[in-house]
């Protein structure tokens, strides 16, 4: 097969959370840990970072890589989804793997796949070990799919394992509540071995102070602990909040010999999407226009980004916006400006919310917008009705903004 042949084989054989939902999500680790066996333990072979949490979670993992590359390490980086190919996925020291690694995984696993029915999601991971595994990497730093107890990731030994923050998003497969999904992502805290939890809330707080204790696990809140915070070229006021996670967990590392300096730490967080290729994030497509995406989508993702919509210069907002179809739109309408023209949109996946829908429930609550038939279709039109001191953001689903960069 050629590479096309074996993504579309993975993406069209198996089952996928992106493409499926809820059909995909699997209750144990038995099958990685089947995979894992299988390959002989690739997770044993290298050093890791585990990154689990609402939001963040891909920002903090990049931010991290590029400051162990700056520091001279051979980096790993395992993230989900991608937007344009695949293999972003899974990477080291920026570059990702190559088409011919991927298709030989394939060839060499598929029966052992078919015949214990791997989803997706398990089979691309243990992919991301074997790489690191074979290439030898100093350490990965590993991102949670989803949740972090049950997921396909949880089967390695961090040298510290990281929980951003928590809110409401995957309801369906983790709890509706606070103290419910900071029991699953709290899952990734690992038997003496050190823990950073981003940012204190009082709901979870109690959580994963009891977790880590049953672990002797040393906890740390990293906004009560940091200060200080870097710049970085990833732009958006919640990075701050990010940039304070990644600091506290370098810090964990330095105290395990890990050798990075305060210059590797500036130089990592300036240079993150030169080091780790990172898309989607606050990204400027244009300036007259200005054109922004960003990947946010649930209700704590996009609340930043609105406030960040908020802080800028324009006549005129336009947003254009698309959703999957499983989107709880009740927990995100009320921080939608109305002072905007909206552009409805389906990213083009099956769980893609039709725009015709999307546009009666926004009418509802009087956010006033047409309907269009691609979400490229949608940013043309943005484009064409905008002026230059205007502002389009362009957002709602990580599949909306893979479209267009």
């Amino acid at each position: 097969m050629t590479y096309q042949d074996t993504v579309n084989w993975m993406f069209s054989q198996l089952p996928m959370y992106q493409k499926q939902g809820s059909t995909a999500f699997k209750k144990d680790l038995s099958n990685t840990l089947k995979l894992a066996k299988h390959l002989n333990f690739p997770e044993r072979n290298f050093k890791s970072i585990h990154v689990a949490g609402t939001n963040g979670k891909g920002s903090t993992s990049h931010m991290l890589a590029s400051i162990l590359q700056e520091a001279g390490y051979k980096v790993g980086l395992y993230t989900s989804p991608h937007l344009k190919d695949f293999r972003e996925r899974i990477k080291i020291n920026g570059e990702t793997l190559s088409e011919s690694f991927v298709i030989d995984f394939i060839k060499d696993n598929k029966l052992f796949f078919e015949t214990n029915a791997l989803s997706f999601f398990e089979m691309t991971v243990g992919m991301a070990f074997d790489y690191f595994s074979k290439e030898q990497v100093d350490i990965a730093v590993v991102e949670v799919g989803l949740g972090g107890r049950l997921d396909s990731t949880n089967i390695i030994t961090p040298q510290v394992s990281v929980i951003t923050n928590i809110g409401l998003d995957h309801t369906k497969f983790l709890g509706n509540t606070l103290e419910a999904i900071a029991f699953e992502k709290g899952g990734i805290i690992k038997q003496n071995v050190p823990v950073v939890i981003g940012e204190t809330q009082k709901e979870t707080k109690s959580i994963f102070k009891t977790l880590a204790a049953k672990n002797d696990s040393k906890i740390t809140f990293a906004d009560q602990e940091i200060n200080v915070i870097y710049p970085s070229d990833l732009k958006g006021d919640y990075q701050a909040k990010n940039i304070k996670t990644v600091l506290q967990s370098i810090k964990l590392l330095q105290e395990k010999n890990y050798v990075v300096s305060n210059q590797h730490i500036k130089q990592g967080l300036l240079n993150v999407v030169k080091n780790t290729s990172l898309l989607g994030r606050w990204q400027v497509l244009s300036k007259y226009p200005k054109v922004v995406c960003d990947t946010g989508h649930n209700r704590d993702g996009l609340r930043f980004v609105i406030n960040q919509i908020e802080k800028e210069d324009y006549k005129t907002l336009h947003i254009v916006f698309g959703v999957v179809n499983d989107k709880d739109l009740n927990s995100i309408i009320d921080l939608l400006p109305q002072k905007a023209i909206y552009y409805f949109c389906k990213p083009k996946i099956s769980r893609g919310l039709e725009p015709k829908v999307l546009k009666d429930f926004f009418n509802d609550h009087n956010l006033i917008g047409d309907t269009y038939n691609s979400v490229n279709e949608a940013y043309k039109k943005a484009l064409s009705q905008a002026k230059p001191d205007d502002f389009i953001f362009i957002g709602g689903s990580t599949f909306v903004v893979a479209e267009i960069i």
